[in-house]
């Protein structure tokens, strides 16, 4: 089976991630085919913009093929996610810079490399059975595929509270984090893939999205932004979590306790890799950040022991190395952050 179907359908290049009984999670294949159709559309006069969506119906990605990175890093072949991340960012960059319309499908599940392929196009599209989550660090990792750029400019520390909680999110709570653009019925996807034949510009698909748009069903995080902006503005995961167990509000009660079982390591990664992605000015910035950061997980415990208990042997109960917040020090951490870029990704900074 072909993992990307790419074809160009009447001005449109399509992209259909197609491993659908994977929840089309991307392999490194999947990530060179849809740079390589980019790469031969960005001018060719037959393709007006270009329309990425997932094949079945569960969700358009549900991130990367975790399973075969941990396969290798278990067997000591550090090239293999080396490889992957390496592509994978950098075509996080060729999406946010392709120069034509594109439009991405955001149906049903969209995490991790999902939001990859997807929240950096020029147009974004949720439906009302959108979930959209960075839970990087319920596995040992940390918010990547420019998910720290995303995050760290959400407004009221919406995207701290995404990002180290693995948030999941509905469509009108991916709109408000800027994860998305505007809302329509999965019924009507196919109506608007047929509509937007007709566009040629950005301003075209801007007019013809905004008649299939819609209200996105009611989400959770437009009433909880007092909250959570004054708990979540701590410039350390101690100070978050106090100022969560002291609020009143349930909810921050809650989120004090889903935050509190998540890796120590990937929280003092994951905070300080949104908040220095506010200063960047650009992107790849972030997304370099992003790779010494990927790479330094694949050499520790956390990553190994996250993915065994979510996905290999599911019991949903992993043993974090260091366990306690306490363990972690300020020294290991900026270690991490001042360490081996493992050879950048050679992106450059847009002028």
């Amino acid at each position: 089976m072909t993992e990307t179907i790419t074809r160009i359908e009447h001005g449109t290049g399509r992209i259909t991630l197609n491993r659908p009984r994977a929840l089309n999670a991307l392999t490194l294949g999947m990530v060179r085919a849809i740079d390589a159709a980019l790469a031969a559309w960005s001018e060719h006069p037959d393709v007006k913009l270009v329309l990425l969506d997932g094949a079945g119906e569960r969700g358009l990605c549900a991130g990367g093929d975790i399973r075969a990175l941990y396969d290798a890093v278990v067997a000591g072949d550090f090239s293999v996610p080396q490889e992957f991340f390496r592509e994978e960012y950098r075509l996080n960059a060729h999406i946010a810079r392709f120069p034509k319309p594109f439009v991405a499908f955001m149906d049903g599940t969209v995490m991790g490399g999902g939001i990859g392929v997807s929240a950096h196009a020029s147009h974004r599209v949720v439906t009302e059975r959108a979930r959209l989550a960075m839970p990087e660090t319920g596995i040992g990792f940390v918010p990547d595929v420019g998910g720290t750029w995303l995050l760290g400019h959400a407004p009221d520390e919406l995207g701290t509270y995404a990002a180290l909680a693995a948030l999941q999110m509905g469509a009108a709570d991916a709109l408000l984090c800027g994860l998305a653009d505007l809302c329509v019925p999965s019924t009507n996807l196919a109506a608007l893939a047929e509509a937007l034949r007709d566009c040629a510009t950005h301003g075209e698909v801007d007019e013809c999205l905004g008649r299939f748009a819609t209200e996105a069903p009611p989400g959770v995080l437009g009433d909880a932004r007092a909250w959570i902006g004054a708990c979540f503005a701590g410039e350390s995961v101690e100070a978050i979590l106090q100022a969560l167990a002291r609020h009143p509000e349930p909810a921050a009660q809650r989120a004090a306790a889903e935050i509190a079982g998540k890796s120590p390591s990937s929280l003092r990664m994951a905070l300080r890799a949104l908040r220095e992605a506010r200063q960047h000015d650009a992107l790849e910035q972030s997304l370099e950040q992003e790779y010494r950061l990927a790479m330094a997980c694949m050499g520790r415990p956390d990553f190994r022991e996250g993915v065994r208990a979510a996905i290999v042997d599911k019991d949903r109960n992993p043993a974090w190395s260091p366990a306690t917040l306490q363990d972690v020090t300020p020294a290991e951490i900026e270690a991490i952050f001042s360490g081996p870029d493992y050879g950048g990704l050679g992106l450059g900074i847009p002028g």
